[in-house]
């Protein structure tokens, strides 16, 4: 479905962005691996099995002039871009007493700007290619959740960029949004269920949510992702999937 698509994936030496290679990669494509540091980037793509379908492209996209050596690199490694996957992404809790300036922009810095310019960055090559663009969003891109205001503002700018820029760049780029629930991943296991007095506790709390009663599987957002960047997905634009097992359904 994929056989030799120019594909980068931002955030992707790990979790949701690592699902989403691999699918990619064994689907045919070919796929630049974006992980903050030299190290997880490469240590990504030893998981993966290495080869010539995967290209290390370290860098930090909480800076524009990251993000633009990071596309860039991409590109001339890829020889183009058809898809855009901006997965990178941070979760930092903060109540609005405790959600200082340096809180506000570690968060906004990677969620939004990133994806931001990640994407202007990108933009003449997936204009080139007739390509497409998919955000990872999120259920805060829908629902407020206390002491997290600013993760839920960041993921709701995410969403909302990829319905301006659904409008803005068609008819030659294709812009969605996946969304998902929780996801059961070392980030999700580590900074939140982990931190808790109770994680088991707080683990049955979290899958209950939900109204299938567990956790989301990385390769399920991955899939996701695959549909609204093929060409079975070419009559959509302007989407948000929910992937959240029907957190966001309502009670």
């Amino acid at each position: 479905m994929f056989e030799n698509k120019r594909v980068l994936v931002t955030g992707s030496s790990r979790g949701i962005g690592f699902a989403i290679v691999k699918a990619f990669l064994e689907a045919g494509a070919r796929v630049a691996v974006n992980g903050r540091t030299a190290e997880s980037t490469e240590s990504a793509i030893a998981k993966l099995g290495g080869g010539d379908q995967l290209m290390p492209i370290p860098g930090d996209v909480s800076s524009v002039a990251g993000c633009e050596a990071i596309v860039a690199t991409a590109i001339e490694s890829l020889g183009g871009m058809d898809i855009l996957v901006n997965n990178a992404g941070i979760d930092i809790g903060a109540s609005l007493e405790e959600g200082d300036e340096a809180v506000w922009d570690a968060i906004m810095n990677i969620n939004l700007k990133g994806t931001y310019f990640c994407s202007r960055a990108a933009v003449k090559a997936l204009r080139e290619s007739c390509g497409n663009i998919v955000n990872v969003g999120s259920d805060s891109s829908f629902m407020g959740t206390a002491d997290m205001s600013i993760y839920c503002a960041s993921k709701g700018g995410v969403l909302m960029l990829a319905r301006a820029w659904s409008r803005e760049l068609a008819p030659d780029i294709r812009v969605n949004c996946v969304c998902p629930g929780f996801v059961d991943t070392d980030m999700v296991r580590r900074d939140y269920i982990d931190q808790a007095d109770d994680p088991e506790e707080l683990l049955s709390q979290v899958e209950d949510y939900a109204a299938l009663k567990r956790l989301g599987r990385p390769e399920e957002i991955a899939a996701a992702v695959l549909y609204l960047a093929s060409e079975q997905a070419g009559f959509v634009t302007g989407s948000a999937l929910s992937i959240d097992g029907g957190l966001t359904a309502g009670y």
